[in-house]
């Protein structure tokens, strides 16, 4: 199990797509969430779904160069790592909005300004539209009670991890590759 998993992830032509296949299943489930279920996200849920477009285009640009530049790859999935652990960090941060480690950065998930006069906050409550806070959870799982940041954080650290062993392997395989050839 472990050669097929090692053989799978030194693949440099596929790899890079099977990693934009998992990203686009996964922003794919957050729209499915967002427009099926009817779970509003927040601006901090809409932040953590950029890095999975990235990784989505990285991966079809890599297929694209892998017959022409097979290193390319290499490089790519390091970009994936990154991409990955960056999203992870961004879900991290959102996990400590929704329990209240901290509070956000970002103005519109903050509770809403109640200061001024009524006529003024009136005004201010007409003209905003509806506004979903980052430390309210919209959904948490019934067993472990994590919500969906909290997933987000495993998820793509995982998946980071992941792209970088497989640049390590795609690396090793070409350098093998490059040897053999040389013989």
């Amino acid at each position: 199990m472990i050669n097929l998993i090692n053989k799978i992830l030194s693949c440099y032509r596929y790899t890079p797509l099977l990693m934009a296949f998992i990203a686009l299943s996964a922003l794919g489930m957050a729209l499915m969430s967002q427009y099926v279920f009817g779970l509003k996200p927040c601006n901090l849920c809409i932040l953590q779904r950029y890095p999975y477009g990235i990784v989505i285009v990285l991966g079809l640009v890599a297929f694209l160069l892998s017959c022409a530049f097979k290193k390319s790859s290499v490089l790519i999935m390091v970009l994936m790592g990154i991409t990955f652990l960056a999203n992870s960090v961004i879900a991290f941060y959102h996990s400590g909005v929704e329990l209240k480690w901290w509070k956000s950065f970002l103005e519109g998930c903050n509770a809403p300004d109640l200061s001024g006069d009524i006529k003024d906050l009136m005004a201010r409550i007409e003209a905003d539209t509806e506004v979903v806070r980052c430390d309210k959870i919209p959904w948490a799982d019934p067993i472990f009670n994590l919500s969906m940041a909290n997933y987000n954080v495993i998820f793509c650290f995982g998946l980071g991890i992941v792209s970088f062993y497989s640049a390590v392997k795609i690396y090793q395989r070409s350098g093998s590759t490059r040897l053999s050839e040389n013989k």
